[in-house]
């Protein structure tokens, strides 16, 4: 198979390989879904980039953390800040949990916004639960009178507990899950609740000198498209305005690393898609194919070319070995022999004498050069050539041959 036609199949293969790929993603993803994490990197309407770039032009300093729960930020200044955690995408492990508690616990200025079910964890650490509903179940209203405009509805709402210690044994091979301790609470403020007057959104002021902790029940009111067409939009901006000269929104969770790349996204959608698995299959199939299919890995090596000697040269060695022997008619009898068996018609075999056959050949040839060439024959096959006679029977042979050559 020549390499073009090779370099057509694989193209095709490939073409197809994409086509197959953008049709199955087409169907697991019906129009109209789009990216529901509420990302301050995602610009879709369940994004939440509005909140950052609104609280930017009022002056807030807005950060995207996106080295980890592990590596939370210090600050040896102690001013104020909030860090933000908008409904993580990825579950929080229990040893994130735990740093991220002795983060708010170690002075007041650290403060800390929990909203959705992905936070629901670091919630009861500070005596509440979240009661998940159906999205959009809940219908939501500040305290005081209602305006004009509906507010966005929201999945849940806020219930206190009593436990003043709360264990999660869910996931026992993480080392650091074990516990966390409520804090005492000095006082609770109620930023929103439904039309029943569960709590929505929360505002806890800690009795023992840690940052105070905002619990909102769904994340859906900090999303752009809440932000923009409903009242949750200066809500949301007024719970950092004016409160916190900075606002850090934690974005590990939600696939925004620091050490994220599309080459190791992809490799992770490989292992756990079955159409990664068959893409997988095919180029181990192409590399054998390419492995079996190879004539040649590398560079061409320059070699030593080898030129060919001339039939003359031969001759010419094979007359001095015969002559340093003392066998210059024998050498010379043979280059006669050699001459007439290539004159010869194929499969014609010489019988005569050579010398009567030299007598023949010179009524034949027309050239002077021949002539004289043959003549030179006639001459040296008397016995008891001299060394001379050798190459002179030698060069002769070479003149008949070039001009009687067939």
């Amino acid at each position: 198979m020549r390499a073009r036609t090779e370099a057509l199949i694989g193209a095709g293969a490939l073409a197809a390989v994409v086509a197959l790929g953008s049709f199955l993603g087409v169907r697991r993803q019906p129009l109209g879904q789009e990216d529901e994490r509420p990302s301050t990197f995602l610009t879709a309407p369940l994004g939440a980039r509005g909140l950052a770039e609104g609280l930017t032009r009022l002056g807030v300093t807005v950060r995207r953390d996106r080295h980890g729960l592990q590596h939370l930020p210090s600050d040896s200044t102690g001013a104020a800040r909030v860090y933000v955690l908008l409904d993580p995408t990825s579950p929080l492990r229990g040893s994130e949990v735990v740093r991220l508690k002795t983060w708010n616990d170690a002075r007041e200025g650290n403060a800390l916004l929990l909203a959705g079910p992905g936070a629901a964890d670091l919630m009861r650490c500070y005596g509440y639960a979240l009661d998940w509903r159906r999205l959009d179940s809940v219908e939501v209203r500040p305290p005081g009178p209602a305006g004009p405009i509906p507010w966005p509805r929201v999945g849940g709402v806020l219930a206190a507990v009593t436990d003043t210690l709360y264990t999660d044994s869910s996931s026992v091979a993480d080392a650091a899950i074990n516990r966390c301790f409520v804090p005492p609470i000095l006082r609770v403020d109620t930023l929103l609740t439904s039309m029943t007057g569960r709590s929505v959104a929360l505002r806890l002021t800690r009795a023992d000198g840690g940052g105070e902790v905002t619990l909102v029940a769904d994340a859906g009111l900090f999303r752009n498209r809440s932000l923009r067409a409903t009242p949750a939009g200066p809500f949301a901006l007024g719970l950092f305005a004016g409160r916190y000269p900075e606002v850090i929104f934690e974005e590990t969770h939600h696939g925004f690393g620091e050490n994220g790349s599309l080459l190791a996204f992809t490799l992770e959608w490989s292992r756990r898609s079955p159409l990664g698995w068959a893409m997988w299959q095919l180029a181990i199939v192409g590399v054998m194919a390419l492995l079996a299919g190879a004539v040649r890995f590398g560079p061409i090596r320059q070699v030593l070319v080898r030129q060919r000697r001339s039939p003359l040269e031969h001759v010419r060695a094979l007359a001095t070995a015969l002559a340093a022997a003392r066998g210059h008619d024998v050498a010379i009898g043979a280059m006669i022999e050699g001459l007439r068996r290539r004159l010869l018609p194929s499969g014609q075999r010489a019988r005569t004498d050579p010398r009567i056959w030299l007598d023949q050949l010179g009524t034949h040839v027309r050239s002077s050069r021949a002539r004289r060439a043959v003549d030179t024959l006639k001459q040296v096959t008397r016995p008891g050539q001299p060394p001379e006679g050798v190459l002179q029977a030698a060069n002769a042979v070479e003149d008949v041959w070039e001009e009687l050559r067939p």
